[in-house]
Formats: C-alpha cells, structure tokens, sequence
C-alpha cells in the first residue's frame, strides 16, 4: 500500500507472442497457487507494461499481448488484508461522496489496491463505474471524500481544489484546553517551505479528559497541514501517531465533516455534510 514497504516476491516477465492467457504465464513463472493467483490479479497486483507507463490488469484470463511485460508484485500480508467499510453518502452518477473510515487508503500501491475508497466504490456502486480520486485524505483520517466517475468529472473537481473554491471543515480532538475566542485562531506558520493556513475554533471541552472538540477550515491544502499546525501551537491531536503525544492508543481523532462548492458539471451550489455519530466525541 501507499504508505508500506512490503517484502513480498516480484515477478517480471517479458510476452514475445500474443495469445497465451495471462494467468498460463504467471503459472509458469511463479509457485503461487491458480486460486492465489487470482486473487492477486483481481485485488490489482499485477500490471501490463507496453511501451510506456504500466497498467493494472485486473482479468487473469485475458490474453496476452506481443512485446509486453507483465509484473506481479505478491505480498500475502498485502493481499490478505482485510478493507474496512466505506459508506455512501450521496451517488450523483457522476461523482459520489463517501465517508472514509480509518484505516481505508486513498491511493494504492504496486502492491494492491483493494483496501482503497476508490477501489471500493468501484466494487460496491450501482451500476459500476470507474472511480477517480480528485483529492485525498491520509490513511489515519476519516471523513467525507469525492470521488469521480469519469474523466471528465474528475478533470473538474481537481480544478477546484486546486483554484480552492471547495469549502472544506474538519473536526478533531486535541490535547488541552484550547482557548475559548468567539472567532476563530488563524494558524499561519509556513509549512515545507510553502505558505500554510488554517483557521480553529474551539466547540467543547471537557475537564475530566482534559481534551477539546475543534473545528477548523483551512485555506491551503499541505500534508498534514491541520496535524502539523495543531501541534505547533501545541494542541496534538489525539490519536497522531507523527506529531502528537507518546502514549496515545486511540485512533486519530480528525474528520472532514463537510464539504461545499459550486457543482462545474450542472453549476448547482453543493453541500455535504457527515452525519452527526461519525464525527469525533469528546466523550
């Protein structure tokens, strides 16, 4: 996966003449079983390189091509995982919005992609459609993501991302009493070397855990960046393994809660919202 350095086995092998089915070549050329094998090819392990940038190939019964390369790339800690459950929130044919669980990645690997929202959607929406990632949320994070049907659609969204014209709020538990002001606490600090910004506010806080429910928007999109800016000012969220404290157990406590922006495919004003008992809890 996106974030893994597996030690699995890699195969590499060259096709000279078309025909042969694929799955009669990975035999050959592997110890792996016909059933593993599948699985492998079905849960995006294998890709076809012809001239160019490599693709996945998903049907082990296609049939070769001439003067291509075929790789496997087999990790059963890999394979055999298990994805957790992603739930649509609203299908608008074409895109959807959907909330990511934690665990769940956004991009896949060489080494699969069955355990990504993208593949899920793929697998779970009716009818089938492909699914495009137009922006992304780290594995740790839940909340709501886009995700395109198309080519088009996804060109579009992207677009507005990067113009940063979707509005976007998250909310998180963090360490601390984080201070009460009626408006929000602009966090400027510079992050990468690139100018970072984000706005938060505190909702609640609770003395016997002495933790606080913030929400924060952010105007610029770095990595990490809510992550990184509540820990420089020294409120870590809970649950964040990089910035936050040693010792915490929980999972991270980050969520985008909503999204809203100008539809570019029918120029409707679109708004999304996470439903209350998949937010954080302070309790």
């Amino acid at each position: 996966m996106a974030n893994e350095k597996p030690t699995g086995q890699e195969f590499h092998i060259d096709v000279a003449e078309t025909g042969t089915p694929v799955i009669t070549l990975l035999q050959q050329s592997s110890s792996l079983s016909l059933e593993t094998l599948r699985d492998a090819v079905f849960k995006g392990a294998l890709w076809l390189g012809i001239k160019g940038k490599p693709k996945r190939l998903r049907d082990a019964d296609a049939e070769s091509i001439g003067n291509s390369t075929l790789h496997l790339y087999y990790n059963p800690a890999v394979i055999n995982e298990e994805p957790a459950e992603a739930r649509l929130i609203e299908d608008l044919q074409d895109y959807s919005v959907w909330y990511k669980p934690f665990g769940m990645r956004s991009q896949g690997s060489r080494w699969s992609d069955h355990c990504t929202i993208y593949r899920w959607a793929e697998t779970h929406l009716e009818p089938e459609r492909p699914a495009l990632i137009v922006h992304r949320l780290d594995r740790a994070a839940t909340g709501l993501l886009l995700l395109a049907h198309s080519k088009e659609a996804a060109r579009k969204l992207a677009d507005l991302f990067q113009r940063r014209q979707i509005e976007k709020q998250y909310q998180c538990i963090v360490h601390g009493k984080f201070p009460a002001k009626p408006e929000e606490r602009k966090i400027s600090n510079d992050l990468d070397g690139k100018t970072a910004i984000s706005f938060a506010r505190r909702l609640k806080f609770s003395p016997a855990a002495k933790r606080s429910l913030v929400e924060i928007r952010i105007e610029t999109g770095r990595k990490h960046q809510i992550r990184r800016h509540l820990s420089d000012i020294g409120f870590p969220v809970v649950g964040d393994r990089l910035y936050g404290r040693d010792g915490d157990k929980e999972d991270l406590m980050l969520t985008a809660i909503s999204l809203s922006f100008v539809c570019p495919l029918s120029g409707w004003k679109r708004s999304f919202e996470l439903p209350e008992k998949l937010r954080p809890k302070l309790d």
